[in-house]
Order: C-alpha cells, then structure tokens, then sequence
C-alpha cells in the first residue's frame, strides 16, 4: 500500500491520476461510495486509491496543486467507510485503510482492490443494475450501461449480441447474391477447405448467424441484413446504416459556403462496402514505391499501409452501435484521415492493443475475422501501430468517449518528421528536444492540440511520464495549457510575431497618435480608422477595420488584438474565424492552421509577405 505523500506526489506531478482520487472528504458521501465501487469493478486497473483530507488550488501556471487539508476524525470516518463497504453494496468490500499526518495534518489512505469477476458488478443495493454500478473511465467515475456490466463480469460476449436481433420487416428475398458470391470467393481464396462453402445458400446464412430459426421459422437478423442485404433493403430498414466518404480542403473542418466539402456515399452490404470504402481511400492517397523481396519490378504502395487501412474500416463497423441512427464517417484532410463510428469502446482506452476481445456485435466480428477482413482476439489496433511504425508514420491515434458515446481513430499522413518538420522545430526553440518532446509537438502541430491520453497513444508513455513531458514543453514555453483534471489540453504557444513594417508617420495623422508606437507602423489612413475602433463599437464596424487591417498585410490574431486593444481569444473565436468561414478573411497558409506563423488576409487582397 503506497503512502499518502507517494500519493500526493503523483498528484502533484500529473494532470489526471486514474488510479488516485483525492477528497476533501469530511464524511464519506455518495461521490466517495461511487469511487469505491469504480475501483473495485474496473478491469486491469488493479484497484484504486482514495485520499482523503487533501484540498488544491491552480496556480499561476495552470496546475491544479494538492495540499493536506486534514481530516478532523479520523477514526469516525474509518469506522463509516468500513461500515458502507460492508453493508450497503451488492458485495461487502473490506478495502485497507490507514491514517498518516503531513505537514501536522492527518489524511486518510484507502485502497480499493479489483474484486474477482465472479462478484461483479460491485452495485449500489438501494439503486439497483445498471445504474448502482460504477467503472474507473480515466479519471472520473461513470455510471454503467448495459454493455458495461457483461464487460464487468468477464464475458467475451452476452448469450446474443445485438447484431441477432431480428429484423421483423426483413424478407428472405432481401439477401444480395453479389455479397453471398463474394463471401464465397473470399473465403475459397483464403481457406479452400472451409465446410461451410459446400452449403447452400440458406444453410450458409444460417450458419452465418445472418438467419436465426424462432419457433422453428427462419427469420432475418440485424448481422444478416448489414453483411448481405440489397441497398434497397438496407435503404428501407436501417436508412442511416450507410459509410459517408468526405474530402475536406485543408486541415480543419469548414463549412465554407464558397468551397463545399465533397462527399460520396456508400450504401451497400458490409461485404461490398468494405473493400469500396478501402479502394476509395486508397486510391486518394499518395503512393510510394516498393521492391517485393525477389521480384524485379517494383510495385506502388500507398503511404498508409492497406492493412491499417483495412483494420481501421473492420473496426469501425464490428464495433459500432447499430441501435443509433448515424452513418460512418471518413473525413479525408490534408494531413490525415479520421474515421468516426456511434459507440464506444468496450475496452478502457489505454488497455486498447492489448489482446483480448470485448465485442458488441460477434456475429459481425466473426464473418470478418473468417474473409481476413479484421484481426483476430482483439489485435488490430496493436497490428496498425506496428505497422504504421514499420512505415515510418506518426502512429495512430484512438479516442473513444463514453459521454458522447463515439469512437474515432486518426490516420496520419506524414512521416514522422520531415525535413519541413526539423526545420520548424529549430525555429521553435534553440534548446535542445529529447525524441517524446519531439513527437509531441509534431502531433500538436498535425491537429492543433494535444492532451494526455493522446500523448500516452502515440508514444506509448505511462500517464505520470505523459504528464511531465507536456509540463516540460508548457514551461519551455512552447505550448499553452487549457482546461483542467481529466479536461486538461495543450496548444501550441503563440509564436513570436514578427515586427509589423515600419511606415514613416505622417503629419496628417490624428494629434497623439503619431506619438503612439503601434500606429506609428500604420498608414495614415489606417491609424485615422484605429481611433474609431478603440472601445465598444458594431460588429459591422469592427470586422470592417479587420478586413481593411489585413488588405494592408497579412496580420497574425495577436498583431490585430494589439491595433485593437482585444482579447486574442475573443478576436479569433468571435470574428476572424467566422470571417474566414463567411470568405471575409483567408489564412495565409491555408493547408496549416497552426503554421507558426499563421496570419490573415483580407480576401481578394494580395499577400505582400508572401514570398
């Protein structure tokens, strides 16, 4: 059992502790109670610590500080907290206990272990299932769903996944014979042997689980419709269960009514649209030329391995969940591809690429996994960053969100560091970068921000390293810290912004304002116009300062907060960024939002700096 200034220390050093949970905690409460209990149902988490006695504060650097606060008894609040765990949860819990004094104060120190799958889900008895349970997701204690508790209790799957469910306006005749002829050319490709090839065509679908008997009828499941059904039947039964293929120009999503973002829509069985879906990226994507070990002729490969690509798709549709109404999204950027499904992981976030399956939909997973089309025993996501690491790219990215309940995984399509890359770092800083310092910055520059749990993904550090690298780059100066706890993100910091051009004052200028360093840059007739921006003014008048500012040169969101004496994050948020949006303004560089030195300039207006 750690001790409590172990526990403080960490605190102290992270920006989200999943396994330590610190409370002021004078009694025991219902949030103390829900920990436990999260503490005791979260898989490989090993259990959890409760501290209690501990207040904090931020500091002028945005940490969140812990400091001993005390308990005022002790003893009572041992006794309460033994008494709780004993008597009001499904499973009596005895968790170890123990009482230190810090700084002349007294805390409390409680571990929780994991109890075996065999007692969970550890509930609330007055509340009942789902919602007395509780799992440890990141740092924050979450109420259980339905699909939680069969993941609690160690099940690879329930009796019937939702993927069996049947389809009561489904016919017989809504098979697609293209998808069953493919299913069987695949499957005699890979294993010419199967048994099942030698079925006929319902039988095969039978053992598919695309058709399950009830009172001895055949009747069409859910798994069987999206693997095999017509477009018409999938149009007719499940109208958003269809894969949107977006191209978005540049780096950011922007619904800029003067460019469109393009999209193809994608409304077929699962066993056509996969391969569609992979032949639409690829054939996007920049290619790369390979020499096949003994072969003469080299051969073009794109620079996403296929396999990433093929693994990411199958993830997307075996895990998904089909009782929301929402398509598969591939959002195809400049830099990087994501790919976005309904439901969350089944699995905690950072126990993704370890083995073992956690499926919401085994019918599905198992036709997959039979054509190829998805790892086996949950190794895919451990697959796709080997690979991605074999071909010398940023590793993927995996986020999953219980409260928005999505999933989406990032496919970057840059090499780790380019020469463009080197060159950008030196410009950042003349201190030398250790290779974690490094991957960070690239990946904040690659999507303009970055947080633990991302940092932990793609560089494969423990939340506490993770933690102190971001802290490191935050105090070089190098990125800005948002945000708090488990909330907790960093930006890039705001370059150095170069020396507007210096233009000789003119004596027609405004009296004072000559004698004023910032318009003193200005034309005459522009420093006139800042006069009457200064203070409250329309929005109408003060957009049309920005866009008569940046006709003039392009001028970055701190030179233009500066002329107008404006908060840089009201200016961007509430104006240039809409401006951008309405074709007011454009970036100068628009395939980098995060340029280092990203400005604006008004639109139609020539760039003057450009070159």
């Amino acid at each position: 059992m750690r001790s409590a200034q172990e526990l403080l220390d960490e605190l102290n050093a992270s920006d989200e502790s999943p396994r330590i949970e610190a409370k002021r905690a004078r009694e025991v409460g219902k949030s103390g109670l829900e920990t436990v209990i999260a503490y005791a149902n979260e898989p490989g988490m090993d259990g959890g610590y409760l501290l209690l006695g501990v207040d904090w504060s931020i500091n002028d650097k945005g940490d969140t500080v812990y400091r001993s606060e005390g308990v005022p008894d002790p003893d009572k609040l041992q006794q309460d907290l033994a008494s709780q765990c004993a008597s009001m949860l499904s499973f009596p819990l005895r968790p170890e206990i123990s009482v230190e004094r810090i700084d002349g104060k007294t805390l409390v120190v409680v571990y929780v272990a994991e109890v075996d799958s065999g007692h969970k889900p550890v509930y609330l008895k007055a509340t009942g299932l789902p919602r007395g349970a509780f799992r440890r997701i990141g740092s924050t204690d979450q109420r259980c769903t339905d699909e939680d508790l069969w993941v609690l209790r160690g099940d690879t799957r329930p009796q019937k996944g939702p993927d069996q469910s049947i389809l009561t306006d489904a016919r017989l005749d809504d098979f697609d014979p293209a998808a069953l002829a493919e299913y069987r050319r695949v499957r005699s490709r890979l294993n010419a042997s199967a048994e099942e090839l030698g079925y006929s065509d319902d039988d095969l679908l039978e053992a598919l689980g695309a058709v399950r008997r009830v009172d001895g009828e055949p009747r069409t499941t859910l798994a069987g419709i999206l693997l095999f059904g017509k477009p018409m039947a999938l149009r007719r039964m499940l109208p958003m269960v269809k894969i949107d293929y977006i191209r978005v120009p540049g780096i950011e999503w922007m619904e800029d009514p003067h460019e469109r973002f393009q999209s193809i829509e994608i409304r077929k069985p699962l066993l056509l649209a996969l391969p569609l879906a992979e032949a639409s990226i690829i054939d996007e994507l920049p290619k790369g030329f390979h020499l096949p070990e003994g072969e003469l002729h080299s051969v073009q490969e794109p620079i996403v391995p296929r396999k990433v690509i093929r693994e990411a798709l199958a993830n997307a549709v075996m895990h998904r969940s089909y009782t929301q109404h929402s398509p598969i999204q591939i959002i195809r950027y400049s830099n990087r591809i994501e790919i976005r499904n309904v439901g969350h992981s089944l699995k905690p976030v950072a126990e993704l690429g370890i083995p073992g399956s956690r499926l919401r939909n085994p019918t599905l997973a198992a036709v997959l996994h039979d054509l190829n089309l998805a790892e086996a025993k949950g190794t895919g996501i451990r697959s796709m960053r080997r690979l991605a690491a074999e071909a010398g790219l940023t590793l993927p990215e995996f986020h999953s969100s219980r409260e928005s309940d999505e999933f989406r995984v990032t496919l970057f399509l840059h090499n780790l560091l380019t020469e463009d890359d080197h060159a950008w770092l030196r410009s950042l800083s003349s201190e030398p970068l250790d290779a974690d310092e490094t991957k960070v910055l690239i990946y904040a520059r690659a999507t303009g921000a970055v947080d633990n749990t991302a940092c932990r993904d793609f560089s494969g550090l423990d939340t506490l390293t993770a933690s102190r690298v971001l802290r490191r780059l935050r105090d070089k100066g190098l990125l800005e810290k948002h945000g708090g706890g488990s909330h907790t993100y960093y930006e890039l910091a705001s370059p150095t912004i170069p020396t507007p051009l210096a233009i000789p004052p003119s004596s027609s200028a405004p009296a004072g304002e000559a004698c004023n360093p910032k318009h003193a840059t200005l034309p005459p007739e522009l420093a006139t116009l800042l006069a009457t921006l200064q203070g409250r003014v329309s929005t109408e008048a003060l957009r049309g300062g920005i866009v008569r500012l940046c006709a003039w040169q392009a001028l970055g969101v701190d030179q233009l907060a500066s002329f107008l004496n404006k908060d840089r994050h009201y200016l961007r948020n509430k104006h240039l960024i809409p401006m951008v949006r309405e074709g007011q303004l454009r970036f100068r560089y628009p395939e980098s939002a995060n340029h280092p030195h990203q400005a604006y300039v008004a639109a139609g207006a020539e760039d003057r700096n450009n070159g």
